[in-house]
């Protein structure tokens, strides 16, 4: 295995699932780059049990890249692996097999990887290293860390997130909000309806309601051709209630998703569903004046990444990559618009296919794995040249 492919089965063997600390692994790394004597900060969580990496190759000057990656993956609970999955796997098929390896603990092993040369470079800009935790329930992490960046570093010329793209430039994504609606019912023997009110109906009416929107959205033309969900979507994706078959539901609770184009609103797109969930709970205090509806969001918005402003990072990648690729756009939500938000120029663009990730035997191609390292070759020679 080359270097990359070598850091990569290190990193893969830390199950930095979100739920668990990731604090070996930044340990880890945090000693690694000790070896080639690197500047780095720490970030920690509210509770400390997990923290973001921040560290610097090169001078505290304007001008840098900033290399973006969460440390955190998704559970592997309840999936058919066919090996360990925090092991890496070589079955000689040009693929390398675990969590985490396309999302997205392979592009954190490329730029690892080439952290010894760009040292020797003697860079006259520097390269940043961003590693996050919690991305994967809501890019939680990032924040704290972007604002460290921005209030105690020059500022950088370019960011790029290495989520899997493929090796190719993205520069659109959605914005993404998780939340919870409850709905409080009165409970009744069900032989005797006009007595009370089915929280589990009521819940069903808004889940129907929240599909509808994306109907809407679509007749009024509000679609982005770049998406290959071309429109906002809206997703409910778990929802309990009820204690019997014979009684009215007093409680039932769904949880679901707005994932909004960047030129769509999410408070606009919620008010929708919210607006009728007041029709609803209206409804529903005629019959029984302590029901209700109440819907609470449980992230902060992930922002969405526009195509705007982002000509450095974008041509910096074309340099990087030897060729000129329309930027595309994704569906799933990244930190790439928490950096945006603060002004820097963003794209996203990193080694494996998001089709790989989250699944059942997870992994990378062999031959994404070294595009990715060229990559990062070619980017520390970029700046060693300016």
């Amino acid at each position: 295995m080359n270097d990359a492919a070598t850091l990569l089965e290190t990193l893969v063997g830390f199950p930095t699932v979100s739920r668990d600390s990731n604090l070996a692994l930044i340990e880890w790394v945090e000693a690694y780059l000790d070896e080639y004597g690197v500047q780095h900060w720490r970030i920690d969580s509210d509770d400390g049990s997990k923290a973001n990496l921040l560290a610097r190759i090169g001078p505290a000057v304007e001008g840098g890249v900033v290399l973006s990656g969460h440390t955190d993956v998704v559970p592997v609970d309840g999936q058919p692996w066919t090996s360990d999955p925090f092991m890496l796997v070589d079955k000689g098929d040009g693929r390398l097999y675990g969590r985490g390896t396309c999302d997205m603990k392979g592009f954190i092993a490329c730029a690892l990887a080439e952290v010894p040369s760009w040292v020797a470079l003697d860079l006259p800009k520097p390269i940043y290293l961003a590693l996050s935790y919690d991305e994967e329930i809501g890019c939680v992490g990032a924040p704290r860390m972007i604002e460290r960046l921005m209030a105690d570093h020059p500022r950088p010329a370019a960011v790029i997130v290495g989520e899997p793209t493929s090796m190719a430039p993205v520069v659109a994504q959605k914005g993404a909000t998780n939340l919870r609606t409850t709905v409080t019912g009165h409970a009744a023997h069900s032989s005797q309806v006009n007595q009370g009110v089915s929280a589990i109906h009521v819940a069903a009416r808004l889940v129907t309601r929240i599909e509808d929107v994306m109907s809407e959205l679509k007749a009024e033309g509000r679609v982005d051709e770049a998406f290959n969900v071309v429109h906002s979507s809206l997703h409910v994706g778990k929802i309990a209630g009820g204690t019997a078959i014979n009684i009215m539901a007093r409680e039932c609770s769904f949880d679901w998703e707005i994932r909004h184009l960047p030129q769509d609103r999410f408070d606009e797109l919620l008010g929708r569903v919210t607006d009728y969930a007041s029709q609803l709970e209206a409804e529903m205090r005629q019959r029984a004046p302590h029901t209700g509806i109440v819907t609470e969001t449980l992230n902060a918005t992930v922002p969405a990444l526009a195509d705007r402003d982002n000509a450095a990072a974008l041509t910096l990648c074309h340099d990087l990559l030897g060729e000129q690729i329309a930027g595309g756009a994704v569906a799933y939500a990244t930190e790439a618009g928490q950096f945006q938000r603060e002004g820097l120029s963003t794209v996203i663009c990193g080694p494996g296919s998001i089709s790989q990730a989250h699944q059942p035997d997870e992994y990378i191609d062999i031959e994404q794995l070294e595009a990715g390292g060229r990559f990062m070759r070619a980017l520390g020679e970029r700046i060693a040249a300016q």
